[in-house]
């Protein structure tokens, strides 16, 4: 008799139904490490911080110090915020009693939500022009929020999904991995094939959306926000 599936394992509903959009869970982290590439190089281009790889900016602290300059305000609130909205996100898929998909379509809208508000902020305030202005900082603290969310909401409802912001353990995996492939002896990691593959379709997201977040700073300015948000409205669209 074939063994009965987890009610509550990815991707399936709670209910047992069907699996939904079947694609949706491979998808899901390759568009979320796009998301998270662009957010952060937009963020450091134009607000002057890491809104995804939130603890880079304790170096940048540091290094300020070091040399005897204030450090950023936004640097020094971006991780409490970070641990605070983790925490906020928490509350929220507690209080909404949901599980696996459901509560995956619900934080991926409050993700998405927050990355319009950073895009509206940056089109009425031009947070670039004061990067250290209140617009600034409070722009700079939703991003923070919104890769927050991104970070819980893997964690919360798609457990066996691997960290879309942090590439360097994916990096690691992915080298380690390669090597297991092309050794003709014994490897040393199950599945290498499988991981390397995983691993690419996390790497090359994040590259291609630090690269295209790069340029849009350039092209579209304020607008730049707009690319992520829309991303993140896909990411929730397929869902």
């Amino acid at each position: 008799m074939p063994q009965a599936r987890s009610p509550h394992r990815w991707p399936y509903s709670s209910s047992g139904e069907v699996p939904v959009a079947a694609q949706f869970p491979r998808l899901l982290p390759a568009l979320l490490s796009g998301v998270a590439g662009m957010v952060d190089v937009i963020g450091f281009l134009s607000l002057g911080l890491f809104t995804a790889h939130i603890t880079g900016n304790l170096v940048v602290i540091a290094a300020l110090l070091a040399r005897g300059g204030p450090p950023n305000i936004a640097q020094v609130l971006a991780v409490p915020v970070f641990m605070a909205a983790v925490a906020a996100v928490w509350l929220i898929a507690k209080a909404s009693n949901r599980r696996g998909p459901a509560l995956a379509k619900l934080l991926l809208a409050v993700h998405f939500l927050l990355l319009i508000c950073v895009l509206i902020l940056s089109v009425v305030y031009h947070p670039a022009v004061d990067p250290h202005g209140l617009a600034g900082t409070i722009a700079a603290m939703i991003a923070v929020s919104a890769m927050a969310c991104q970070f819980a909401l893997l964690r919360l409802a798609v457990p066996d999904a691997p960290s879309t912001a942090v590439m360097t353990g994916n990096l690691t995996s992915g080298v380690l991995s390669l090597l297991d492939t092309l050794s003709r002896s014994q490897p040393l990691i199950d599945g290498a094939r499988g991981r390397l593959r995983k691993t690419v379709e996390l790497v090359v997201p994040f590259c291609s959306g630090c690269l295209v977040g790069a340029a849009a700073v350039s092209w579209l300015g304020t607008w730049a926000w707009s690319l992520p948000a829309g991303l993140a409205g896909v990411a929730l669209a397929l869902r």
